[in-house]
């Protein structure tokens, strides 16, 4: 789910919100990067759970009307298709997710239902829903290729759910988007012989990837005065409180990953740093960063400071 962008905004975050420098307790540093990243997961699971609340409030209201006295031939024959559908039918009945949802304590519409309602509401309301509704029988395909468009169109553009987000955690903010592009790539992948893991994938892609969040962050902090100095060898003309702490962090990040990540080429962390700047910090962020690190890159060339391994990593 996690790439290596987001783990690096991650480090970020962390390293902002402790200003300490090389004193900080690493400890704390790393236990505030692991609930960040965790937290995703919970973000994760919570958009799922959101899904299968609506449909198991489609169930409901069906049921009920089926029950009425004076129920209405249309109210006790129904068209099933929404209820039916087989990929809500895949999460709903996901015992693996449940468990998961169960084991982290994640219930977070059972006191928020109203947004449960909300999201039916457009739903039901909406031009694909009565599109879909039109027929009575549908394909697998059919069936997902609507899930997708609800979710694409109705749930993650929703407004009011981003505002819920954020308020229920300040992390969230920066991971809707991760989470929202995780989803809508299972949810294409998805098929009638998916297994129940499918909705439950992992965090990390592999072992490389968590090391690497933590190596970064004490590996940056434990080294910012060393880090700090270069930088200010290289903006003597520049008046330090001009130089936003955003772009500091990240400069320092960057060095760090010369220096003390042999198996990262050059032009990653370059690039990868340059798009952070565009999306967390000034306009012209970039540009100034681009030019510190280039400085930076240029003089360990020519004194042959870079330790890479392996071919191009230059």
């Amino acid at each position: 789910m996690l790439n290596r962008r987001h783990i690096r905004i991650k480090v970020m975050q962390a390293l902002y919100a402790f200003k300490g420098g090389e004193s900080e307790n690493l400890n704390v540093c790393d236990k505030f990067l692991n609930d960040s990243l965790n937290n995703m997961y919970d973000l994760y699971l919570s958009i799922l759970s959101l899904i299968i609340e609506v449909h198991k409030k489609a169930e409901d209201r069906q049921s009920k009307s089926q029950k009425k006295f004076l129920a209405t031939q249309e109210e006790k024959h129904p068209n099933q298709k929404f209820v039916k559908n087989e990929v809500l039918v895949q999460l709903s009945t996901n015992e693996a997710l449940n468990s998961e949802l169960e084991h982290r304590k994640l219930n977070p519409w059972y006191l928020d239902f109203e947004y449960v309602d909300l999201i039916f509401k457009a739903i039901t309301e909406s031009d694909l829903y009565k599109a879909y509704m039109s027929t009575s029988v549908s394909t697998f395909k059919e069936d997902k290729d609507f899930v997708i468009s609800i979710f694409e169109d109705i749930i993650a553009p929703n407004d009011k759910l981003y505002d819920y987000y954020e308020d229920k955690k300040l992390t969230w903010l920066d991971d809707i988007p991760v989470v929202n592009t995780s989803i809508m790539k299972l949810l294409k992948k998805v098929k009638a012989s998916t297994t129940e893991q499918h909705f439950l994938p992992k965090l990390f892609k592999d072992e490389d990837d968590r090391e690497f969040g933590i190596d970064l962050l004490n590996k940056t902090i434990l080294n910012q005065g060393s880090f700090n100095s270069e930088i200010a060898s290289k903006t003597k003309n520049w008046d330090s409180e001009r130089i936003t702490q955003i772009d500091t962090i990240l400069m320092q990040m960057a060095i760090c990953e010369f220096q003390k990540f042999p198996s990262i080429p050059v032009k990653v962390t370059i690039n990868e740093y340059l798009e952070i700047a565009k999306e967390y910090s000034t306009p012209k962020s970039s540009n100034f960063i681009n030019g510190i690190l280039d400085k930076i890159v240029k003089e360990y060339k020519a004194e042959n400071k870079f330790n890479k391994v392996g071919r191009g990593l230059l």
